[in-house]
């Protein structure tokens, strides 16, 4: 759909190129959002990540664990989206 439209998108495997955690960091002042605006709220619970951590260790448990992060998320010159239904 994207190419449709002349965009030619690079993918990412997440699972086996993890995001650094300065790479997360940029990542959400580029798409204006906290760790926890952007974390899976299922895995969170299942990696036993608590309701009240801080912003510090959310970011810990997504490098750690990188399937916490929502995806896909796009990223273009002009910012970056989270793709949510």
């Amino acid at each position: 759909m994207l190419a449709d439209h002349g965009f030619e998108a690079t993918y990412r495997e997440y699972t086996k190129q993890p995001l650094s955690r300065a790479e997360l960091v940029d990542l959400l002042k580029t798409l204006r959002m906290a760790p926890r605006d952007v974390l899976r709220a299922a895995d969170a619970a299942k990696a036993a990540l608590s309701a009240t951590a801080s912003d510090d260790e959310v970011l810990d448990a997504m490098v750690a664990n990188n399937r916490l992060l929502q995806r896909p998320i796009l990223v273009t010159p002009k910012g970056a989206r989270v793709g949510r239904p």
